[in-house]
């Protein structure tokens, strides 16, 4: 994402509650990112997609 080369960030949520995970951060060390949100949908009644642009956090 820091090279400009991702266009489109796709974050699907499952609702489960889990101890066991969950704890790391996905993007140690990485530069921050906002994610503006262009597109959402439910898929099956639970289910949640998320697309987001991430822009530079500056």
């Amino acid at each position: 994402m820091a090279a400009g080369l991702v266009d489109r960030v796709q974050v699907t949520l499952f609702p489960v509650i889990t101890g066991r995970t969950g704890l790391d951060p996905i993007f140690r060390g990485g530069a921050g990112f906002d994610l503006d949100l262009i597109e959402h949908r439910t898929l099956d009644g639970h289910t949640r997609e998320l697309i987001y642009r991430p822009t530079p956090h500056g």
